[in-house]
């Protein structure tokens, strides 16, 4: 009898799995092909290089490169759950001018999980891997990070100070963070209310609880309630319809497992002041209705690039937790700002 259920436990695992896979692909097959409403959204039309990347512990990372060879370089690191394909607005904006690079974080998107266990500290050499492979002697590139992304470079200033003078010409961080991330969120509805009222600041998030949002293995089903919560907390309910079917493609797209593993690699991250070692022209950005990354830690990271003397601006946007998307009209005009301020004196010299 027990045999029996076992093994009809495990059948059922098995196509639970199946279609749940199925599902993913075929978000993926639509993050490639599929217009979702909005130009800019689009993927990319322009031809590109798959640059070959394996990790010391066998991950193989898809890595894309659009744009000239020998342009300026920008460096896209994706958050949590997403892809390179996150990063279309930026790519379809800034490629023709610039040599962009974008990668999947291991475990996302296309890219393998390799053997390691999974920490900052993991994803900071996979930069630097990535880093290696596309620039050419002697090149920088500009930094760009979002969530979990932004999180990667700030591990990367803190294992290997000396790389980033040598390899960043300058760094963007955007809806991101360097610690409690759960202390310092907002993303379980009416929960933080009644302290508010009271103490005028929000209730940090309980750790048992935070880890069982951003732990759990969950699919996100095609239903009303999923878009509603998914707008309402990961971004904002003003956004428009383009817009949170892109995102929610991206995000679904995701394995559920990496989501799981990842999720609570962020509820444990402890990357102190690593961000100090940004000492390259470095601008912040946060969202005015993020619920993940509160603009408290951004302005963490802002005190922190002051003092260093690296702070070129820290603006607050009208967005939830994706930032680039919701508002990328004005995310790319602090992208570009920052761009000419880091490579106008080289282009003068070349």
């Amino acid at each position: 009898m027990r045999a029996k259920l076992s093994t009809a436990l495990a059948e059922g695992f098995r196509q639970v799995s199946s279609m749940v896979e199925t599902v993913r692909a075929a978000h993926r097959a639509d993050l490639r092909t599929r217009s979702h409403g909005d130009a800019a959204l689009d993927p990319p039309r322009l031809p590109y290089d798959v640059i070959p990347v394996v990790t010391a512990d066998g991950a193989r990372l898809r890595v894309h490169a659009y744009g000239p060879l020998d342009a300026p370089v920008i460096v896209f690191s994706h958050g949590w759950t997403c892809s390179l394909e996150y990063w279309n607005a930026q790519i379809n904006a800034f490629a023709g001018e610039y040599r962009v690079i974008a990668y999947d974080q291991r475990g996302h998107g296309e890219s393998t999980n390799g053997y390691a266990k999974p920490s900052t500290n993991l994803l900071a050499d996979d930069l630097c891997d990535v880093l290696d492979a596309v620039l050419l002697p002697g090149q920088r590139a500009v930094l760009a990070g979002h969530s979990m992304g932004g999180m990667t470079l700030i591990a990367w200033a803190g294992r290997y100070p000396e790389r980033v003078a040598e390899q960043a010409a300058a760094v963007i961080l955007t809806n991101t963070g360097a610690h409690s991330l759960v202390e310092v969120s907002t993303m379980i509805p009416g929960l933080n209310k009644p302290l508010q009222l009271l103490r005028g600041r929000a209730l940090p998030t309980p750790d048992w609880l935070g880890k069982l949002v951003l732990g759990t293995p969950v699919v996100l089903p095609p239903i009303k309630p999923v878009r509603w919560i998914f707008a309402r907390q990961v971004m904002t309910l003003d956004t428009s319809r383009a817009k949170l079917d892109y995102a929610l493609s991206v995000v679904r797209a995701c394995p559920i497992m990496t989501r799981s593993r990842y999720g609570l690699l962020l509820t444990n991250l402890h990357l102190g002041d690593d961000a100090k070692n940004l000492c390259v022209p470095t601008t912040v950005l946060a969202g005015d209705r993020d619920d993940m990354t509160p603009r408290l830690h951004a302005e963490r990271l802002a005190a922190l690039l002051a003092d260093a003397g690296s702070l070129v601006a820290f603006k607050v946007l009208p967005t939830g937790h994706l930032g680039n998307v919701e508002r990328y009209d004005l995310f790319n005009a602090e992208l570009n700002a920052l761009l000419t301020a880091a490579t106008e004196p080289a282009r003068a010299m070349a």
